[in-house]
């Protein structure tokens, strides 16, 4: 799904408003769900996720066509995390599907 037609959903879903209200309301919530991101703020949605940034610590790569070393800068990733109401939706058949406590080394 692609937000144009997340936009015609919620329309379609509220005939009261017109849908470019509603493109402004979707434009506005990821906007501050962007700017909080930039802040370095944790979004949580209940029911659906949190967002947070992770920082990928500068390393030395390797250009893969001639070789030769190359600095690879700090860089801030955004990293999703579905809420477990998610993960039971897309998996409604497992029966523990709950998180092993630690995973094996």
């Amino acid at each position: 799904m692609i937000k144009s037609e997340l936009v015609l959903r919620l329309a379609g879903q509220n005939p009261h408003l017109f849908q470019r209200d509603v493109g402004k309301v979707v434009d506005a919530v990821l906007d501050e769900i962007i700017m909080a991101l930039a802040r370095g703020d944790r979004v949580e949605l209940r029911g659906f996720g949190s967002l947070s940034v992770k920082v990928r610590e500068r390393r030395i790569g390797r250009n893969p066509k001639t070789g030769a070393k190359v600095h690879v800068p700090d860089r801030k990733i955004p990293y999703f995390r579905p809420a477990h109401e998610i993960r039971k939706r897309l998996n409604p058949g497992e029966a523990g599907s709950e998180e092993p406590a630690s995973m094996p080394s």
